[in-house]
């Protein structure tokens, strides 16, 4: 048996009245999903613990059967990884958006969804210009960049920038948590406003203006962390082998820390247009060589924070007439069987532009198993599925179907390895 998660990140939502008070997943045309939700067991997925924000990191580590308080170390050290760079000991590792700021308010968490090109620009001068023995930026994709610093203190208070849209500046600034934090506070923040203003006069954004574009005006650093220590996946269930689909550093950097082997897509966004035929053919090649392959698509949750709702409407369509169906018609050609999951990682609301901490509706379709009684995939359909409510690692367990005891076995095997270590 060979496993595959396809995951829409932010795919769910809440009803929204412009769509006649359903959601994104409720509107949108997809046959396929809803056949394997036919075919297969469905319930709901509590990807967030307690007293955690719902961000991508959290979610996704979630998903993939960690526990969240014994591994998580911070976006920053997570995207590191994907990027090649080795986070050394004392060092702290950030995500570093570039962001748009108007009128002292943040108006966006990208940027206008800033080009690669232009980006890696703006970083490269911006690590002239601020970075030093201590402080270093690495460029990534789009918006998405990396701040490295030497004696960090992570007990700081940083607010994501795509949980604020519209908030001031000096109102979400970060505040130091500890004392001994104080000193890494006040030096982060004092990046920020000296990059706001090396960025203002800088001539990609001075053309950006000229373009009806947003500015990168302002870098936004947050989610500190560590070198993360993770028991990878294909220990943990067994796994001889793995890969990770993603365009998103985050993404990718978790399935290092996991094991798996990341797969690039020519022409993979992170946004609506995408490379889906690019990423439905690379998972399918990867299911020959791995016994598991985790897909994630990001567009949705792009759309999500963008607050547009027809979008987010169409990336579901994507995802089904793109991904999900050349996948599974594919599949069901092949000798040997795949399990297939679908779901998100949190919802995204069109609404309040921001992720939220309410659980996820997903399905596990396996081949020759009975199925339950959910007949169309949706936040609200699958809490009459078989599984009902599962939280965290549950969803790895029953994906797999570790079972009580090997699942007793590696909580035991997990144990042992901390006392000994």
């Amino acid at each position: 048996m060979k496993y595959l998660i396809i995951l829409g990140d932010g795919m769910a939502d809440e009803p929204l009245p412009s769509l006649g008070n359903k959601t994104p997943l409720q509107v949108a045309n997809i046959p396929t999903i809803d056949q394997l939700a036919k075919l297969g067991k469905c319930g709901i997925l509590h990807t967030i613990p307690k007293d955690y924000e719902p961000g991508s990191e959290i979610a996704n580590l979630s998903v993939l059967g960690y526990d969240v308080a014994k591994v998580f170390e911070g976006r920053g050290s997570l995207e590191a990884a994907s990027m090649g760079i080795n986070i050394k000991e004392g060092e702290m590792a950030m995500r570093c958006n570039l962001i748009c700021v108007e009128n002292k308010k943040i108006k966006n968490h990208s940027a206008g969804h800033i080009s690669n090109e232009e980006a890696n620009e703006l970083i490269q001068y911006l690590n002239r210009e601020l970075g030093n023995e201590r402080i270093k930026f690495y460029p990534g994709v789009s918006y998405r960049h990396l701040l490295v610093i030497k004696d960090g203190i992570k007990k700081i208070n940083c607010t994501p920038p795509h949980n604020v849209p519209g908030a001031k500046i000096n109102d979400v600034l970060i505040k130091a948590e500890s004392v001994e934090a104080k000193e890494t506070a006040e030096l982060l923040n004092d990046l920020i406003l000296r990059s706001q203003k090396l960025l203002q006069k800088h001539p990609i954004n001075l053309k950006r203006i000229e373009e009806g574009k947003d500015p990168a005006n302002s870098i936004w650093p947050w989610s500190p962390g560590y070198r993360p220590r993770m028991e990878t996946v294909l220990e943990t269930y067994d796994f001889r082998n793995g890969a990770v689909i993603s365009a998103v550093d985050l993404i990718k950097g978790i399935g290092i820390y996991a094991g798996l082997k990341p797969i690039e897509v020519e022409g993979a966004t992170g946004l609506y247009n995408t490379n889906y035929e690019g990423k439905a053919q690379a998972t399918l090649n990867a299911l020959k060589e791995s016994d598991f392959v985790f897909l994630h698509i990001e567009a949705s949750d792009e759309a999500g924070h963008e607050g547009d709702a027809e979008l987010k409407v169409k990336t579901i369509e994507y995802l089904e007439n793109r991904i999900v169906k050349p996948i599974f018609e594919e599949i069901q050609k092949w000798e040997e069987p795949v399990t297939i999951a679908i779901l998100p990682d949190h919802p995204t609301s069109c609404i309040t532009k921001t992720h939220t901490s309410d659980p996820v509706p997903f399905i596990i379709y396996r081949p020759g198993k009975f199925p339950d009684k959910v007949t169309e995939y949706n936040e609200f359909s699958v809490r009459e599925g078989a599984y009902g409510k599962l939280y965290g690692e549950e969803f790895m367990n029953e994906l797999t179907e570790t079972g009580f005891f090997k699942a007793s076995y590696r909580k035991m095997k997990q144990m042992w390895k901390g006392w000994t270590e």
